[in-house]
This record gives structure tokens, sequence and C-alpha cells, in this order.
């Protein structure tokens, strides 16, 4: 056996660690057992059981015993799990039993829900619990949300230097947004982000003027100083747990405990709450991105914690506006200019490219990632959108090599020059699970292409409309004169569906795949 530590590549300490071991055999298949015993004192946090951990690994056989005094409040969530637990009693206390047998593999399919959705799972809590001498509840979230805020009260204290540089920011402001961004711009210009989860130090933050002194913290950190800054300016905010990821709306709202990895900030208010989010030194302030919007937050203060919705960003806020102006010349060669606007979710990728990588890394990534057989970069700029729903505008100058495709007298090129769909469905027939598609967004394209004197058009695609519950697709394709004009528009609509929509989801797929690689025929005029 051989002991590593846990914590991630993004943490600079942190206390998990993880036991490994080659179990060095050959032949198929064979049956691996274990037993894994861990001393906790307090029990804050109880593990789960999925004995189908991934895809493709069959389970003989997995037991889970929990054995707890008689009058222990045990909580359990189960999935898949079709029966009750057996349930013991004892002088020594109470024993609850979840067993499985022959459990077959799973082959993941695309789009599936969360895996402890599709697969035998149980989700245990404890009632009242302590962790390092805290003790608290969390029979509901009002309980938890009061723990938490216990375990930090007192913490929010700045030194009086901070202090009078918030005044002196915002004291002379009468916009309560304006104050908002003010102290939100001087988080991230005098502060860092680093990860540390020691102990206790996993829930309990650094004081406020910890961070003021030494101008880092984790998520906890950051946030708390946030809410000091805005508390020492009069403005009331709350501390706000939640459960971080892209896209991540996995979440047990009837099920209290311990759900939550990430900390932000939320300023309460009636017709335009807004969200912080204090580790990024770049985002505007109220834009949280896909990393932890549209899910469950527990907001926190005195009166303990209620759930609440972080912003949602829809398909049409999620937007990729494209122009792009081109010529093709005799020999297939392609000179275009791109403008592109990418909008809210659509733009989050790229803002941390532009924020993390110089503008010489910026350019071999334009590079390499273009759908063109042969490109050269000669011109790109940037500029930033801040607000809300933030956008970035991009322009690109490029030259395409082998853009189209010379045969003879015919020149064949594809009018979709940089958004084609790689999307499929595959097994359709055959699906097991509900489809889960998160990410709802619009794209529009509009294309000019001045083609080289002397063709016609031989051969046009025809205008194709899509309209179905799963989103909407249409291109049209016109020429006037020796120019093209491609207009493509695409929008996905974010939703859950059943296993028998899966043939109709694959069609509407596989329709704009094949949309998206029709080429245009030219020839020469004799």
């Amino acid at each position: 056996m051989q002991d590593f530590s846990g914590s991630s590549e993004s943490t600079l300490a942190g206390d998990a660690r993880i036991k490994h071991h080659n179990f060095n055999w050959k032949i198929y298949p064979y049956t691996v057992e274990y037993e894994v015993e861990t001393a906790l004192k307090g029990i804050f946090y109880l593990p789960s059981w999925v004995p189908v951990d991934d895809e493709n690994l069959a389970v003989e056989k997995s037991k889970l015993i929990v054995k707890c005094p008689a009058d222990y409040g045990l909580r359990f969530k189960t999935f898949m799990y079709n029966k009750e637990p057996l349930v013991t009693d004892s002088k020594q206390g109470k024993q609850y039993e979840w067993s499985v047998e022959k459990l077959p593999a799973i082959e993941k399919e695309r789009y599936q829900p969360e895996w402890y959705k599709i697969t035998p799972s149980v989700f245990l809590a404890p009632t009242a619990f302590e962790i390092q001498h805290y003790a608290g509840s969390m029979s509901d979230w009002k309980g938890l949300g009061k723990f938490i805020y216990t375990l930090n009260a007192g913490r929010d204290q700045l030194p009086d230097n901070i202090k009078r540089q918030v005044h002196a920011l915002t004291d002379g402001q009468s916009s309560l947004n304006e104050k908002i961004n003010i102290l939100y711009q001087f988080l991230q210009k005098n502060t860092h982000y680093i990860s540390i989860q020691l102990g206790i130090g996993g829930w309990q933050t650094f004081d406020a003027n910890y961070v003021a002194t030494k101008a880092y913290g984790d998520c906890k950190a950051l946030s708390n100083y946030m809410y000091s800054l805005l508390k020492e300016a009069g403005i009331k905010s709350n501390y706000a747990i939640i459960k971080s990821g892209d896209y991540n709306s996995s979440f047990m709202a009837d099920f209290p405990s311990n759900q939550f990895d990430h900390v932000i900030v939320c300023v309460p208010q009636p017709a335009d709450t807004v969200w912080l989010e204090c580790t990024s030194q770049t985002l505007p302030a109220g834009y949280l991105g896909a990393f932890t919007s549209n899910r469950n937050a527990l907001l926190i203060d005195e009166t303990g914690g209620t759930l609440v919705r972080t912003p949602v960003y829809n398909k049409n806020d999620n937007l990729q506006a494209r122009k792009i102006t081109a010529t093709v010349d005799a020999d297939g060669k392609m000179t275009a200019v791109i403008r592109t606007k990418y909008r809210a979710e659509q733009q989050d990728n790229l803002h941390g490219m532009l924020n993390a990588l110089s503008k010489e890394k910026v350019s071999e990534r334009l590079k390499e990632e273009m759908n063109l057989p042969s490109y050269d970069i000669t011109k790109f700029e940037y500029h930033d959108e801040k607000g809300r729903l933030p956008a970035i505008d991009e322009e690109i100058e490029l030259v395409a090599n082998n853009f189209s495709t010379v045969s003879g007298r015919r020149l064949f090129f594809n009018p979709n020059v940089l958004n084609r769909s790689a999307t499929k469905l595959p097994d359709a027939k055959d699906r097991k699970y509900d489809i889960k598609i998160a990410a709802p967004f619009t794209d529009i394209d509009s294309v000019e292409i001045t083609m080289p004197a002397g063709y016609m058009s031989e051969s046009i695609p025809a205008d194709i409309t899509l309209d179905t519950k799963f989103g909407i697709y249409h291109t049209s394709i016109t020429v006037k004169d020796n120019k093209i004009f491609y207009t493509r528009y695409s929008q996905r609509n974010e939703g859950v569906y059943p296993p028998t929509d899966a043939v109709a989801l694959a069609d509407f797929f596989n329709k704009i795949y094949a949309a998206d690689r029709t080429p245009l025929a030219f020839v020469k005029k004799q």
C-alpha cells in the first residue's frame, strides 16, 4: 500500500490522503476484496456508498454497514435501491445494512444524468454533529446555516487603515451598485486566491484582518473579507456556500447535508440582487459564469441558512454572434476578416484564456483551434465589455490556403467556415437513461464570400429549418453576382428528456451535423 496526498493541484495545503495499491494481476476476470476503516474525531461528513463507481466495472458483492448508538440521528437518502435497509438493535446500539450482489457493468451514455441517479447509491448524514469541538445540527438547512454562521462569527473585523480606505472609496458615492463595484474591484486588485484546507480551516475562514494583512486567502477567506468590506460601507451581504463546477446542478435539496465545496457572496436587493465570485481577479461584479450559476446556494445569516437559486443564464444570454467577410481566389486560398461577439457563458473559456495567457500563447492557441486545413493568423484583437452579462468582441484576420478544393474547372468549399457541430447521439434506439442537456445557447453566423471572377454556381443546397423541443436550427444560402451569402442560426434548449426522445434528438443532431458539412460547387464559365 502506498499513501499519497489527496490535495488537488489548485490547493497549496490540504489534509486529504489517498491509499494506492497495484494489484499486479494479468489474468481476467479477477476479483478484488478490500476493507477500509477510517477513524474520525467528530462527524460532520459521512461517506456515500456507490458500489459501481465507474463504467465498465461489475460488482460481485458490496455491503455498507453503519453501526451507531441507539439514539444517534442517522439520516440517509437512496437512489436505485428499492428496499429499506436491514436494521438490527443490540445492547451496543443500532446497525444499518445495505447490500447488493451481481451488479452488471454500466456503459456510459452521452448526456446521461448524474452517476448516482443511475446506479444503487446511498448518501448518509448526521442530525446532530461535532467537528473539532464545534457542535451543530443539520436536520434542516436552517440548522446547518446556523453552524456555519457561528463557526465564522466575529471574523469580520477590519484593520483601521482598510476601514479608512473603504470610506474614502465609497462615502462620496450615492449609487449602491457603484459602491459594490468599487469595493469588489478593491478586493480584486489587492488580494489573490490560495487554497488552504486543513482541519477545521476547511470550513472556518481566516479572519478579515489576516486577509487584509497577508493579501491572500481561499474562497472562504476572500468572501468573508468582501463581506467585511461591504459591512463597513453599510451594505448588507451574505456569505453563501455552494457546490461549484461548470453546469453542475447535482444537488439534493430535500436532504440537508454537506454538499458544498465553495463560498461566494450575495448582496440581496429587492429587484437586483448582486452575486460576487471573490476568488476571481477579472470577473465583473454581478456575474458568476457557468462555474456557480443556475444552482442552489445556502445563504448564511444570523438566523441560519436558506436555500436560494443563483442567476440563470438562458439561451438568449449565452450568445455567439459571428460575421465573416471573405474572398476566395481561383487557387482556393481564402482571405477573411472574422468578427465575433461572445456573451455570458459563451465567453467564459475565452475570458479565462485571455486573462491567463500571454499574447504569444494566445496566438499559438488560435493557430491550433480552428477547423481549417491550413491557415495563418495575420492579426487578432479582443475587447472586453464589462457588466452583468459580460461580452468579448474578437476580431481575427487570417489567410487559409486550400480552403477550396480545386478540381479542373470546379471549386468546392463549405460556406460554414468555423461553426460546424460535432455533436451526435450514438445508439439512440437502445437508450437506457434520461437525457440531460445543460448549457443552453444561441449561435448566429453570417458569412459573405466573394468568389473569383468567371465562376457560376453549380450546386446550391436548399434552405434548412428544424424547429424542435430540443432547439432551433436554420440555414440559408443565396448567390448574387459573384458573392455567396450564408446564414446559420442555431439555438439549443436546456432540459431533461426521457429515453424515448433519444431517436428524435439523434435525428436533430445528425441533420445539423450533415447540414454543417454540405459543400457548394462552382464551375468556371467556358
